[in-house]
């Protein structure tokens, strides 16, 4: 009895300086019983020391075999099935027979090869998309450690600024690079005129499923961070943040007439074409009064310099 406790104590020392997939599915007394039998053709004496080495860099130390136990979330019992299928046949035929270390190299090799060509097609993770958002579709089953790993990135999003001119139309869209679970609660939340990502600092001002947020005109009193909220099951998936930045219509007029006023004094009337990406929406002219007003000093400003002409 104490001599197999010992043995396995063994076997489970050789192991511990790195995993793999072999490691993760095949227990220690099954990689006993393969390795009992295990003959060094050279020196015609038994060794299981060099067949758990061989173990080890047949499936531990093969960047393929770690790469082809990458699999998406729920696909690792799929993996020890299709290890085991592969290994337990050797168990079975080399338990308490000799064989050299050649028919060892070949069978080894053998399940390791078909195992990298059968893990291979199990359905691969969709990967993780920073910077932020729980992310359980991205979840990669990991030999190294047997457990899967997460994308481990916070709840919270980068704040995005956004501008737009009062009495304007804006929209804000809760949309994730990464997938999303099909039944799912969105939370939008508004901070007025600070920027922010403290929770308290938001009240709520919507929940249900829609991730467009539409304000049809917007005011001074619309200027702040607007926070979307993604749950699934009552668990929170992502934050994003929206600071959203009002120019008084009176402002936007000024600066738009501004603009107007110094293409007027470009030699020879010469017109700077419109940006690319510019929007139209931005190009519409400010209150009437205003405009009169703007307009009667740009033409005054027009007589003046056409009198400073004619005196010089």
């Amino acid at each position: 009895m104490w001599k197999g406790v010992l043995w396995v104590l063994y076997a489970s020392t050789m192991f511990t300086s790195s995993s793999s997939c072999y490691q993760c599915y095949v227990e220690v007394g099954d990689s006993m019983r393969l390795c009992w039998g295990h003959i060094l053709t050279e020196y015609n004496i038994r060794n299981v020391d060099s067949c758990f080495k061989k173990l080890q860099k047949i499936f531990d130390n093969e960047p393929k075999v770690i790469e082809a136990g990458r699999v998406g979330k729920g696909y690792d019992q799929k993996l020890k099935e299709i290890l085991n299928a592969e290994i337990m046949p050797i168990v079975e035929e080399f338990d308490k027979n000799q064989n050299n270390d050649t028919v060892y190299d070949e069978r080894l090799q053998t399940a390791a090869d078909n195992f990298i060509a059968a893990a291979s097609k199990l359905p691969r993770a969709s990967g993780c998309f920073p910077p932020c958002g729980f992310q359980a579709s991205g979840y990669v089953y990991n030999c190294i450690t047997c457990q899967y790993d997460s994308c481990e990135f916070p709840l919270d999003c980068p704040v995005k600024e956004l501008t737009v001119i009062e009495n304007n139309r804006t929209r804000m869209r809760c949309d994730v690079p990464f997938p999303l679970p099909y039944e799912i609660e969105v939370v939008w939340r508004f901070a007025e005129e600070i920027k922010t990502q403290q929770m308290d600092q938001f009240e709520e001002v919507t929940s249900g499923t829609d991730r467009m947020y539409s304000i049809p005109s917007a005011g001074l009193q619309h200027q702040g961070t607007y926070q979307c909220e993604i749950y699934s099951d009552r668990r929170s998936l992502v934050r994003l943040y929206y600071y959203l930045r009002v120019i008084p219509q009176v402002v936007g007029g000024h600066i738009e007439l501004q603009e107007i006023f110094d293409l007027s004094l470009l030699p020879g009337g010469r017109i700077i074409p419109k940006p690319a990406g510019m929007s139209l929406a931005l190009l519409r002219l400010p209150s009437p009064p205003l405009l009169t007003a703007c307009l009667t000093s740009l033409l005054m400003l027009l007589f003046i310099s056409l009198g400073d002409g004619r005196g010089s």
